[in-house]
């Protein structure tokens, strides 16, 4: 029994030499068919581990004073960090490695470190200079951003709020300037200059109704130079103490111009019909120019009328009922010859003398002035209406122009041999200017008392003729053009489609003008 139970542990024994990590000797017995383990002898031959390398055990207090030095290292190593940063201008970059940043770090671990508490106050305060640096280059969105980062370093609320107000002043003032800048480049006609301040206005953000309110206004001055249709304006002159005569603002729009061979009293001069457009309003006289208006013209100038240097014209003989030369007539007679009053449309004044006129307020306004075109002539006659005269088709319902009237009677008792059946104005000759009621577009005499000089030169039609309302000229035209009814003007010639041609030194009791000026 013995020697089998010696051979049957054989085996285990071997097993156990032939183990490379030299494992415990165990021995195995058995107990009928269970193995038992038992404890091998200690083998007391085995080395003893040396004490020089065995881990010391770390007390608390010494862990405690490694910890502290530790973070008084990163403290060190993070304010470092911080000063490098801040001179090196790296205040918020992305990534870590900025001022900001390390200061945080440090305060992480020392919540009252005085350096890094100023050096939260020198990184707000360079982002809110970097913001104010934005706002001066006009990127408000930029500048705004910065302040959020800038509320984000520490909290002080009320110096954040302070920045903002500065850059709101800021703004708002430079908004300020942009919209006068845009207006003052409206009335100066400079409209690409004004779009770009609206552009910069809309740059800005926040200024839709001042923008579009602007942008109104613009269309407006492109139309009618900022003014309003109906508007009666006078221009000063510069450094002379006196104004020019009173016009009014004629509104955009666009009419048939001319007639058709339909219309009765019809010419074949008046022909095709066509159409105008204007795009853009003008100012007209009120008035036809007086003869107190043109004495203030030649007196500041010393000008000498055609008349004056041809040494006559012709005036209404009431013997004849006709037209006669009469020598030593010029613009300070009235139709028979006579000084005349001031309040009278001025007379015996040739297309040149009107047009020197002109000039002068132009020169005197800088603004400017000019004769009304044939089209905008006969558009403010029509005053929109279709019909052969601004008040209808027929005689008018009451003494609205000086026309030649059935009722009318000369101080010879002359009778008018074509006339407005069952009218009377009361005048023989020229009526002082505005005497009868405006027209709709608040215009005086536009259907008669004087006929007037416009600038366009003469053609026997239409054809090619300018659809934009714009003169019609031909360099060294010979024939210039006559618009609107007079005071011996038949009923066919008081039609506003009439027309006709004279001489520029063209000079008589008939004929006056008024001004006109672009917008």
């Amino acid at each position: 029994m013995i020697l089998a139970a010696i051979v049957a542990a054989l085996p285990a024994v071997a097993l156990a030499q032939d183990d490379p990590v030299q494992a415990p000797k165990r021995e195995i017995n058995r107990i009928g068919d269970q193995p038992v383990e038992k404890e091998a002898e200690l083998d007391l031959t085995a080395p003893r581990p040396d004490p020089a390398n065995v881990p010391k055990v770390e007390t608390l207090e010494e862990r405690a004073a490694r910890e502290a030095a530790e973070r008084q290292q990163r403290v060190r190593s993070s304010l470092a960090d911080a000063r490098r940063a801040l001179a090196e201008g790296r205040i918020d970059q992305p990534g870590d490695d900025c001022a900001w940043q390390h200061f945080r770090r440090v305060l992480d671990i020392e919540p009252e470190n005085a350096e890094a508490l100023a050096g939260l106050v020198r990184v707000q305060d360079a982002l809110i200079g970097r913001a104010g640096d934005y706002a001066r280059d006009l990127d408000f969105e930029t500048a705004d951003r910065i302040l959020d980062d800038a509320a984000l370093v520490r909290d002080d609320p009320e110096r954040i709020d302070r920045a903002r107000e500065d850059i709101r002043v800021f703004r708002d003032d430079y908004a300020a300037r942009l919209e006068l800048s845009a207006v003052e480049a409206m009335d100066g006609g400079r409209f690409g200059e004004a779009e770009r301040a609206l552009v910069e206005l809309v740059a800005l953000g926040g200024m839709e109704s001042s923008v579009n309110q602007l942008r109104r206004r613009m269309e407006e001055a492109k139309v009618y130079g900022g003014l309003k249709p109906g508007q009666v304006i006078r221009d000063h002159f510069i450094n002379q103490g006196f104004w020019t005569p009173e016009s009014v603002i004629v509104k955009a729009g666009s009419f048939m111009m001319g007639s058709s061979a339909f219309e009765q009293g019809h010419r074949d001069n008046e022909s095709p019909e066509h159409r105008v457009n204007f795009r853009r309003g003008f100012a007209i006289g009120q008035t036809e120019i007086t003869v107190a208006q043109f004495r203030v013209f030649v007196e500041r100038t010393h000008y000498r009328t055609d008349a004056e240097k041809f040494g006559y014209s012709h005036v209404y003989d009431h013997y004849s009922g006709r037209l006669a030369r009469r020598d030593k007539v010029n613009w300070r007679m009235d139709y028979e010859g006579r000084e005349a009053e001031d309040d009278l449309p001025v007379v015996h004044v040739t297309w040149n003398d009107a047009y020197a006129y002109t000039r002068w307020l132009a020169k005197g306004t800088g603004k400017p002035y000019r004769l009304p075109t044939e089209a905008e002539f006969e558009y403010v006659q029509r005053a929109g209406r279709t019909s052969r005269y601004w008040w209808g088709d027929g005689s008018p319902p009451r003494a609205i122009e000086n026309l030649t009237g059935e009722g009318d009677t000369s101080r010879g008792r002359r009778k008018w041999e074509v006339f407005f059946e069952n009218y009377e104005d009361g005048h023989w000759g020229p009526a002082p200017v505005a005497t009868f009621p405006a027209n709709p577009f608040d215009l005086f005499d536009v259907g008669g008392n004087v006929g007037e000089w416009v600038m366009d030169c003469w053609h026997d039609s239409y054809i090619r003729a300018p659809e934009d309302g714009s003169a019609w000229i031909n360099p060294g035209c010979d024939q210039r053009v006559v618009r609107g009814g007079y005071w011996a003007s038949s009923p066919d010639q008081a039609r506003s489609a009439y027309r006709m041609k004279a001489s520029p030194t063209a000079r008589d009791a008939r004929i006056g003008f008024r001004i006109a000026r672009d917008l």
